[in-house]
């Protein structure tokens, strides 16, 4: 299970860095838009409250738009962005707590800023 969720990791952030490269075509760009943005979307094809379907229903879209983005990338673009996504995974084990402390620096500083709007 923990090598599938690295491989799925892998590939999106291959494919994330492949958006990235001025090579990579607009049809490409949409799909993983179009991906994108239905995840975060209220609108899906079955509603959340069906229990299981609603949620399956990302579970399968999002990743078949991601894989057809996918195949849309030349094969230089995607040899480039498979590099760069290995390089980046080697220093994963440092910037994940990173970022993590980043996060939570941001939600600090937010609610602080919070507190002393409402507080006068």
């Amino acid at each position: 299970m923990i090598l599938r969720l690295r491989r799925i990791w892998r590939d999106a952030l291959t494919l994330l860095l492949a958006l990235r490269d001025r090579r990579t075509p607009a049809r490409a760009r949409l799909a993983a838009l179009a991906a994108l943005a239905y995840a975060l979307s209220p609108v899906d094809l079955l509603p959340e409250a069906l229990p299981l379907l609603g949620v399956g229903d990302d579970l399968v879209v999002v990743p078949t738009v991601l894989a057809l983005a996918a195949r849309g990338l030349p094969p230089a673009v995607l040899a480039d962005a498979r590099a760069r996504s290995g390089r980046l995974a080697r220093r994963l084990p440092w910037l994940l707590p990173s970022l993590g402390l980043l996060f939570l620096a941001g939600v600090v500083g937010l609610g602080w800023a919070l507190l002393r709007t409402l507080g006068g």
